[in-house]
């Protein structure tokens, strides 16, 4: 039933965000329906703790506005929900009372103004509480007087009030406590996006079926965590995914350099159930400023930007992430950066696992005296896995998976895996199967040695490749091709040439009917 009502539920939401496709660009148009449903489930939160909190007085909230202890009640629940909610709204601003006003007799009634003071209050009621920071500016990509929305202040209205009264219309079922239906609709709203979004898709979003992968490989042996980090957490989709796949996790940090992706990933967070006080997540320069440079995590996924450029600036090298490794990343190529980082704020007890283009693997330069400190000084990766072709949205490269830690099972080994031939076409994407995925994830645990998919390397090895991590070489692909039977080509040739004579004298016959030269 769970997967009946998201699959009807996603269908629902995705229906009103082609309301608004045929008026801006999916960047926009995916800022302002997921704004609304965010709003929405405030808005539905609110109104559902706060009749909690009247059930003993016979009240409902929406009937405090009014009553002779008005301002008591809304100041008693207003200190509540700022502690458990992280925010507060009046009756007269939640969600339905917005829908109803807009729509009210049926006509298209003016909303617009009060809806802009309704979400800058939702951030004003955050102010000097332990949640203002979690909450600030969450829906300054929600701009109402955009010409987007429409050429005139009535276009834009009547635009909005349609998405607000469709949305009015469907249940959330957030008081099912156990269902995720609507975090998990919302991840898949968030994925239709980028998946029209082409490069820009990058930015915000890392497929499910990569997620999944990361997720698994970081939480091998463990039911629970401490902390999981992404030091580039787009939408928070990859936090997300690990805590699928364990019991619990009880802090989720991260940082993103885009602002309007930065509030994304906190709707996500909050939409998913995820409550204030359990996740840090930063907007800043991860490489340039880390946020959370002191602290070292359980757990640790990123799918940071391919070969991205960075300052690679010679301070850096008294920094701690750096230093020890007497060379930074090139300037245009800030993969290792990443990888740097990441150990980092790797926990002893930790893994960490991230995907990256193919050129890590055997690039030469300041990346290879990088590698070879990870392998041979330190001795941190324990695996390599390849993944197929264009299975990223805005990019075909091919991409790989590196697994480290700090303390290894393994210590005098590395796996390599070559999945990069395990997957399913379906249009123009590649798409890793579920069978794909488990197969990777079974190898990688069990550490499996198979036949043109998996190796298992030790130093020696890695160190006559001069620490040179290119898959083949370890992985052994090549397929044989078929005896040549040049007997049965000799016959097969003979037997054209006969039937070339046939076929020439068949021309010449008809040739000579019409009186004509033959053509040879």
């Amino acid at each position: 039933m769970a997967a009946e009502q998201k699959q009807k539920l996603e269908q629902q939401l995705w229906n009103i965000a082609n309301t608004l496709r045929g008026k801006m660009d999916a960047d926009d148009f995916r800022d302002y329906i997921l704004g609304f449903i965010f709003y929405k489930y405030l808005s539905t939160k609110m109104d559902l703790y706060a009749n909690t909190i009247l059930k003993p007085d016979g009240l409902s909230f929406q009937e405090v506005e009014g009553h002779q202890e008005e301002t008591t009640l809304l100041k008693e629940i207003k200190q509540l929900a700022l502690d458990k909610l992280g925010y507060f709204l009046l009756p007269s601003e939640l969600f339905s009372e917005l829908a109803r006003r807009g729509n009210a007799g049926g006509k298209n009634n003016f909303i617009l103004g009060d809806l802009s003071k309704v979400l800058t209050h939702i951030e004003q009621s955050t102010m000097g509480s332990e949640s203002e920071e979690d909450f600030g500016n969450l829906f300054s990509d929600l701009d109402l007087t955009s010409h987007k929305l429409g050429k005139s202040e009535a276009d834009k209205n009547e635009l909005i009030v349609k998405v607000l009264v469709h949305l009015d219309e469907i249940d959330f079922d957030l008081e099912n406590t156990d269902s995720d239906v609507l975090g998990d609709a919302y991840e898949y709203l968030i994925g239709q996006f980028a998946s029209g979004a082409g490069k820009k898709a990058g930015e915000f979003y890392t497929p499910q079926q990569v997620s999944s992968i990361l997720a698994q490989l970081v939480t091998v042996g463990k039911d629970k965590l401490k902390s999981v980090y992404d030091p580039t957490c787009g939408s928070g989709s990859l936090l997300l995914r690990v805590a699928k796949e364990v019991k619990d996790v009880s802090a989720f940090y991260g940082q993103e350099m885009n602002p309007t992706t930065y509030n994304l990933c906190r709707m996500n967070m909050i939409m998913h159930d995820v409550h204030y006080k359990r996740f840090d997540i930063k907007n800043e320069d991860t490489l340039e400023r880390p946020q959370h440079y002191d602290m070292r995590f359980e757990a640790i996924v990123a799918n940071p930007p391919f070969s991205a450029n960075w300052s690679a600036s010679p301070l850096h090298m008294t920094d701690e992430r750096f230093s020890a490794y007497g060379k930074l990343a090139p300037s245009s190529k800030a993969d290792f950066a990443f990888v740097q980082h990441m150990v980092h704020q790797l926990d002893d007890n930790g893994t960490m696992a991230i995907v990256l283009p193919h050129g890590v693997l055997f690039r030469g330069g300041a990346e290879g005296h990088i590698r070879q400190y990870l392998i041979k000084e330190k001795n941190y990766l324990d695996a390599v896995i390849g993944l197929p072709a264009n299975i990223f949205y805005g990019t075909s490269i091919p991409t790989c998976i590196l697994v480290l830690k700090k303390k290894r099972q393994h210590a005098d080994n590395i796996l390599f895996i070559d999945a990069s031939q395990h997957f399913e076409k379906i249009k123009t994407q590649n798409v890793l199967r579920t069978q794909d995925i488990d197969k990777i994830i079974d190898t990688y645990k069990n550490r499996k040695i198979e036949d043109k998919y998996s190796h298992i390397a030790v130093a020696a090895s890695i160190a006559e490749n001069d620490y040179n991590l290119n898959i083949p070489r370890y992985v052994d692909t090549f397929e044989e091709e078929d005896a040549i039977d040049l007997t049965a080509i000799t016959t097969e040739l003979r037997a054209l040439a006969t039937q070339a004579k046939t076929t020439d004298a068949t021309i010449a016959g008809f040739c000579t009917e019409l009186g004509i030269e033959t053509p040879f």
